[in-house]
């Protein structure tokens, strides 16, 4: 699953990639070292570097590189980056612009039947597992919209340890509380099954101890830790999809630009407290006590109570702000613009079912 530079290296010296079209985040790409492995390799290969430009994925921008990417005609789409540029390199790797992209994407329908070339996915933070997963999110007018197809799996994946080591704290913290959501949502997500549990699980067995030092003090121990439990996570919700706390986030990052994990963590607890006082309510197939029981045990807490004190305390430690005000953020005066962001499809894998009146209650009180 870990990959070290060199077997990287040779991966992109293969002799059947001969035109390589690399897409990454301009800062990313260098604070993590990866621009340096292609120092020696530019006289080997035609290579093609484009960078993202927006802080999330927007049809826009996807538009400008499906363009690039079908003039470059690449053996190759290397995505080097966070979740927002994977995301893009594999949306971008199986639509074209013959069809009215936006109103695909709007109304959930892809006829897409290949991938235009082969894809490889390297992470340079440790949260979204999107190298593993058969979804990308993608923003059209403000929205966030789930893009899902199994073409989007990219071929091959790498972690590479050394690139996350060097990420901004704040990007460690977003990231990285990304994956621990993501691991806890696919516990109680209406669409897990005993695959999903079995991932999110081993998922958070690393994350609850790397995540903090991984912050304070990286290395490359709790750089490999949380590389894998992104990863795991990654391939738990490929199977389940997120929920709730997920699906109300969106609009926090479209809105008012607060990166994604930390959107995701701002309600956090109230989400999981709202489900679990709800048990006699659980839409689900499996006894979702049992799997809050899973979850007490993998914290080892005794109750919802102290489950929701211990991810406020891994908030606290990460510097990840939930008051709004500190945001200066008027939630009455925002209600509409953020029910309207809300993401339906993930609100309705959440074990209890939620409208915008409860996410309304839920968020205002924060």
């Amino acid at each position: 699953m870990i990959t070290n530079l060199d077997d990287f290296k040779k991966f992109i010296l293969d002799k059947s990639f001969k035109k390589i079209f690399v897409f990454c985040g301009k800062n990313s790409f260098v604070n993590s070292g990866a621009n340096l492995l292609f120092e020696n390799i530019k006289n080997l290969k035609e290579l093609r570097f484009v960078y993202k430009e927006n802080n999330i994925p927007i049809l826009e921008e996807l538009i400008e590189i499906v363009k690039e990417i079908k003039l470059f005609n690449p053996d190759l789409i290397l995505a080097i980056g966070g979740g927002a540029v994977i995301d893009y390199a594999k949306i971008a790797n199986i639509v074209d612009l013959n069809n009215n992209l936006k109103d695909l994407i709007v109304n959930y329908s892809y006829p897409y039947k290949k991938k235009f070339t082969k894809l490889a996915a390297v992470p340079t933070t440790a949260g979204s597992g999107a190298e593993v997963t058969s979804n990308a999110v993608i923003y059209v007018d403000g929205i966030k919209h789930s893009f899902e197809s199994e073409l989007l799996l990219p071929d091959y994946f790498f972690l590479v340890p050394e690139f996350l080591i060097s990420a901004p704290n704040k990007i460690k913290a977003s990231a990285g509380f990304d994956a621990i959501a993501q691991a806890l949502e696919s516990l109680v997500s209406k669409k897990s099954n005993d695959k999903s549990v079995e991932y999110a699980s081993k998922s958070l067995r690393v994350s609850i101890n790397s995540f903090i030092s991984f912050i304070n003090d990286p290395n490359m121990k709790n750089a490999t830790e949380m590389s894998i439990s992104a990863n795991l996570a990654g391939k738990a919700i490929s199977i389940s999809k997120t929920t709730a706390p997920h699906a109300a986030s969106y609009p926090f990052t479209s809105l008012f630009n607060i990166s994604h994990g930390h959107a995701v963590s701002l309600f956090f607890e109230k989400f999981f407290k709202f489900n679990y006082e709800n048990l006699d309510k659980s839409e689900t197939s499996f006894n979702l006590k049992q799997r809050f029981d899973l979850i007490f045990k993998l914290f080892d807490v005794p109750d919802i109570n102290s489950f929701n004190s211990k991810i406020s305390l891994i908030k606290k430690q990460a510097n990840l702000e939930d008051d709004l005000k500190k945001f200066n953020i008027d939630i009455i005066k925002s209600s509409e613009n953020v029910l309207k962001g809300i993401n339906l499809l993930r609100l309705g894998n959440n074990p209890v079912k939620i409208d915008g009146k409860d996410i309304l209650n839920i968020i205002s009180k924060s």
